[in-house]
Parts: structure tokens; sequence; C-alpha cells
């Protein structure tokens, strides 16, 4: 997305609902009242999910005024977490894990799934506005690679097919079941087999 369109799309201000100042209110109790900067990360997180999965500079303002802390130190930690967006996502955010693990085990079909049906490149939304997507360094799902991350969801045991179908889903608003393609539970072996002695 250009920097214009995302200048575009900026709202004047920002505040926590009323609903969300009380989520804030309880977060900052778990910190010293002397060193309340420490919840500057669950509150972007907060703000992240109050504002359509994105973060304003609105909002990185508020939040370093309601922490009595510079701007400029909200804004550093906003942009060195990948977990934080600046800009406009799609309703669900497709994270595909591109780390050497789901990259042997066939990532790069994944990735080629988003380009062929939510847009051909990283961080754009789909025509829809249902969807974007981008790749990812890993998101600690080795074992059941592929994967895919969906907003707060993880997908698992992915192939070009499944991942086809799942990606469908969110692009007409309504999302497949999360976790394991294979119906495993975490990351217990295929058919529940230990050490070659067959079923648990």
């Amino acid at each position: 997305m250009s920097i214009k369109k995302v200048h575009d799309q900026q709202p004047e201000s920002f505040e926590f609902s009323k609903e969300n100042l009380e989520v804030a209110n309880n977060i900052l109790k778990k910190y010293p009242s002397n060193n309340k900067k420490s919840a500057v990360m669950p509150l972007l997180y907060l703000a992240q999910k109050q504002h359509s999965n994105w973060i304003p500079l609105a909002a990185l303002k508020y939040i370093g005024k309601f922490l009595s802390m510079p701007y400029i130190n909200v804004y550093e930690i906003a942009t060195f977490y990948t977990m934080y967006n600046l800009a406009p996502v799609g309703k669900y955010f497709v994270q595909v894990c591109t780390t050497s693990p789901c990259l042997l085990r066939g990532a790069g079909e994944i990735v080629k799934s988003c380009q062929n049906k939510i847009s051909k490149n990283q961080n754009e939304i789909s025509k829809n506005g249902m969807c974007s997507w981008t790749e990812v360094e890993c998101l600690g799902a080795c074992v059941n690679a592929p994967m895919m991350q969906v907003n707060d969801s993880y997908y698992e045991d992915l192939s070009k097919s499944n991942a086809d179908k799942i990606i469908d889903s969110f692009l007409v608003d309504k999302p497949d079941k999360p976790g394991s393609s294979r119906n495993r539970k975490n990351t217990a072996p295929e058919g529940n087999k230990i050490n070659g002695m067959g079923n648990a």
C-alpha cells in the first residue's frame, strides 16, 4: 500500500472504547505505578484489535499520553515488532511462515495461493477488502509445517489445495475452523502413532 493511501486512511483522533478503556486500566494494574510505560505492548495490541487490525498514528500518540511516555518511544516499539500493523490490512490478515521448516514442506505453494486468490503482492488488500497477506519468519509451529497465522488463529499441516479452500473461506467471510488440516491434536504424531508401537 502506498504512503499516500495510508495517509488518506489515518483518522484524526483515537481513544479506547469504554470497554477497552476498562481493559487498559486493568492492564495498568499489573505494573508498578511508577513504571506504567511497561504496559505499552499490550496497549498497542488492544488498540490494534479495536481499530480493524491496524494501529493508526493517532493511536500511537494516544497511548503515549495514556502512559505518560514520549510518542517517539511508542513509535519505536510499534515499528520494531512485526505483530503490530501500522497500515490497513484485511479483515483476515494472513501471515505465511516461510522459515526453513515450512519452506521445505511447501510454504512456497501457500504463498502462490495467496498471490492467486488475495493479491499479487504482499500487504495489498484483496479487491473485496476481506484479506491481505504477508510472509513472516517462524511462527513456532515447525512440527506442523507448512502453516499460516490468520489474525489470532493457526492453520497447520497445509497443502496448496486446502490452503486454497481456507483462503476462499476468508474471502467470503465464513472462516474455516483453525488447527491441523490432518486433524491431529497439537503436535501429536499423525494417527497418534508413538515410536512405531501403533495407536496410543
